[in-house]
């Protein structure tokens, strides 16, 4: 005989349908390949465009900024114009943009720029880097609103 509290505490039984991880595998799928093309892409712009040691790092914030307006293209697109599969935010979203997107390059930028004797540009680069990629998706969200307003009639 078992203590009521005991029986309140028992794993319920597992149905026999598919594990958890399985409905998931896609989307993980799908973000790692994105991502795996979103980083790619940042190399390529960093190569393209190389920060020098003591210089400002335009290629990070150019790069963050186009990827926040990306993904305001986006969210409008596919949340507000037309339906999309259900791997299309994940890859696209989280996976291309979210790899594309460098914001722990961008805080290691703040800190080289601090620790070379430039705290206000550093300071200045913080502030620029977020209001301009929220300033980003904001207006690239109205002008693709817009945009598929005018296309509709």
């Amino acid at each position: 005989m078992t203590a009521p509290e005991a029986e309140s505490l028992r794993v319920p039984a597992r149905s026999p349908r598919q594990p958890v991880w399985r409905g998931q595998a896609p989307v993980v799928g799908v973000v790692a390949l994105g991502g795996a093309l979103g980083a790619t892409a940042r190399y390529a712009a960093g190569l393209q465009w190389p920060t020098p040691a003591v210089g400002f790092p335009w290629t990070t914030l150019c790069v963050n900024v186009v990827g926040c307006a990306l993904m305001g293209v986006l969210m409008v697109v596919i949340t507000e114009v037309r339906s999309a599969h259900r791997l299309v935010r994940p890859f696209l979203g989280t996976g291309v943009l979210g790899g594309f997107t460098t914001f722990s390059t961008y805080v290691v930028d703040i800190r080289r720029l601090i620790d070379s004797g430039r705290p206000l540009v550093g300071l200045a680069y913080l502030a620029a880097t977020l209001v301009a990629a929220l300033a980003a998706v904001w207006l690239a969200a109205l002008a693709t609103r817009r945009a598929m307003t005018r296309r509709q009639r």
